[in-house]
């Protein structure tokens, strides 16, 4: 298929660091690739990608500091993307830039779907999945969907990492960990609490965005005065398996409806236990027993912490080779795009004719 990949430009595809929605991109585009599709990459400039790159600004908004309107240039990449498809350059396009393309591309014959990454419970989001209420949308897990169910809903795909970009180390686990985004719906006072109820070490890897900035000096960077916490600071994949493999758990002691949660399926990708809050995606994400502990509080997180004993490493990893490759991700993306093209052809085939 001769299928568009269309990201935001807000970070690199793949990011350098911190930047959930481009990574999948990027290993979604990946697999595509390799399965030998012809792949068209909308993108940053200083994006990487063995799919052809289609850059309409040379550099990650977000590392740019000349921009200060990102709205302005996510329209000029919509407008681009459509005079693509009046070329007929493309089978499907595929969108990863929440609502922003409904309006334009609900109006043209090229079929395509748009992947929604972010959160979905507010209010304002209401009047756009009723006034959209025909524009195909995929979910990244079930829970996400549960504050617009009138939403035009294609299916549910979790996401997927490459099989071997983060592997299992042998190494003697020896910490909790944190991993991510130090911000108040990320839970990091009470991971912190958790460890030292435990009385084991906490190791912090993780950014703080200037939003958070507020959050982190009130409430978090007292509490790293304790002997048992260390902040390491942000991190990117080629540091990700020694610092999971070294964890006897990771925390995600979450505070909002996670709609999948990243670092989940890196954690099982090295073979280490999760114990999170039931909150969001994570019932989905997590087999309670088995690749971790799903709690509901702080008291019965430092409960579990005594049974991380029980659950075996390898059969984690090995859950994640079932459940959470790149390689299952693209082949639902794939599935998804051919049963959309099938609805969408007598659609084309009118168009066709009527010009």
């Amino acid at each position: 298929m001769r299928i568009a990949q269309v990201a935001p430009l807000t970070e690199a595809v793949p990011p350098k660091l911190y930047g959930g929605t481009e990574r999948v991109v990027h290993w979604l585009t990946e697999e595509l690739v390799a399965l030998g599709n012809d792949v068209t990459l909308f993108a940053s400039g200083d994006s990487q990608t063995s799919a052809k790159l289609d850059a309409i600004w040379p550099r990650a908004l977000r590392l740019d500091g000349s921009v200060r309107d990102p709205n302005a240039l996510h329209m000029v990449l919509l407008e681009h993307v459509r005079r693509k498809c009046d070329d007929e350059e493309f089978d499907f396009l595929h969108f990863h830039l929440d609502y922003y393309p409904f309006s334009l591309f609900s109006r043209q014959p090229t079929p395509y779907v748009t992947t929604l990454h972010g959160r979905l419970d507010l209010p304002e989001h209401q009047p756009v999945f009723t006034t959209f209420a025909t524009v195909p949308v995929i979910s990244i897990s079930n829970a996400q969907r549960r504050p617009v169910p009138q939403a035009n809903w294609v299916r549910t795909i979790h996401h997927g990492l490459p099989e071997n970009l983060l592997t299992p180390r042998p190494v003697t686990p020896g910490y909790l960990a944190v991993l991510g985004r130090i911000a108040p719906e990320k839970g990091v006072d009470r991971a912190i609490k958790i460890a030292i109820r435990c009385g084991i070490p906490l190791k912090i890897a993780a950014k703080v965005d200037r939003a958070d900035q507020e959050y982190y000096d009130e409430i978090i960077r007292p509490l790293m005065d304790h002997p048992l916490v260390e902040y390491i600071g942000e991190i990117g994949d080629h540091e990700k398996s020694d610092f999971l493999s070294g964890a006897l758990a990771l925390l995600l002691p979450l505070d909002w409806p996670e709609p999948f949660g990243l670092v989940m399926i890196e954690a099982m990708a090295c073979g280490t236990p999760v114990i999170a809050y039931n909150r969001g995606s994570v019932p989905e994400i997590i087999d309670d027993g088995l690749t971790g502990f799903i709690v509901e509080d702080e008291i019965s997180a430092v409960g579990v912490v005594k049974r991380l004993s029980e659950l075996d490493r390898g059969a984690i990893r090995k859950q994640f080779e079932k459940r959470f490759t790149a390689r299952r991700m693209a082949l639902d993306y794939l599935a998804a795009y051919r049963g959309l093209t099938e609805i969408a052809e007598p659609r084309i085939k009118l168009v066709s004719s009527a010009e």
